[in-house]
């Protein structure tokens, strides 16, 4: 199935009124996602209630993915993270689970993954709930990289987090994994997300760095299906135009490919 690189905006306090939602939607927002290492339960579903809600009255279908809160074991010394250890689902993580399947929430993204037996164990979770949601495997861990074979066979779509993936590998080494990354997921079939400070300046500007224009259009070419505004739409001061400009560049970006992958479940 081909299509468009779509567009992924996370929700936040920016971009969590009635007007700017809608107005992101118009602008070519296509999936909408809630980070609930940030949001209260109460806010999440507040703002799920608010998607469904604007979409039905524009006709449009915008699935959600819901980033599970996770958990790190942070170490004593110099207060980094153990990066060895495996996904442990927390009680809130349950919880976040329960409320993706009671709302219908298309898609979860798991942190920190290490190996695909985080992955299924995720899965097993869901099952137990009742739930079916599709699975996006973040890449955030050297141990990711290094198992990512394996990560995905388990996962349904993978994502390259580029933002804690820095801290574990030289940043220099990133645009080099990302690239695997992705030729690696699509000879799989599996759709590929690629985020972190992709349009980071529009926090504060009304329009991007030459570098961030060639930040996304590198990530269109080489085959992501899906490129995600974080910062830039849940907290920054220009949701709607980050929105419109990312659509700008990936329509200029196509112009070179055509094997994108949707992400929208049939």
């Amino acid at each position: 199935m081909s299509g468009s690189t779509q567009i992924i905006a996370t929700i936040g306090p920016a971009s969590c009124r009635e007007e700017i939602l809608r107005a992101m939607i118009e602008s070519g927002m296509d999936i909408a996602r809630l980070n609930f290492a940030w949001h209260t339960r109460e806010e999440g579903i507040a703002h799920i209630d608010l998607v469904r809600k604007i979409a039905g009255e524009q006709g449009r279908r915008i699935p959600i993915i819901v980033d599970m809160p996770g958990s790190r074991v942070e170490l004593a010394e110099g207060h980094t993270y153990d990066v060895s250890a495996p996904v442990v689902l927390s009680e809130r993580d349950r919880d976040t689970l329960r409320l993706c399947v009671e709302k219908g929430v298309e898609y979860v993204a798991v942190s920190f993954v290490g190996s695909a037996a985080d992955i299924e164990r995720y899965r097993a979770a869901l099952s137990a709930y009742g739930g079916k949601q599709k699975l996006i495997a973040k890449i955030e861990r050297a141990a990711a990289v290094d198992t990512l074979d394996g990560i995905i066979a388990a996962a349904d779509a993978l994502m390259v987090a580029r933002g804690d993936l820095g801290n574990e590998v030289p940043i220099e080494k990133i645009p080099f994994i990302q690239k695997e990354i992705i030729a690696r997921a699509k000879a799989a079939g599996k759709p590929v997300i690629v985020a972190t400070q992709m349009l980071l300046s529009m926090t504060e500007n009304s329009e991007p760095t030459r570098a961030e224009v060639t930040d996304v259009e590198e990530a269109v070419v080489e085959g992501s299906d899906a490129v995600m505004l974080s910062e830039e739409t849940s907290a920054g001061a220009h949701p709607v135009e980050a929105v419109a400009m990312m659509r700008r560049i990936i329509v200029e970006a196509e112009k070179h490919r055509s094997d994108t992958v949707r992400l929208n479940p049939l």
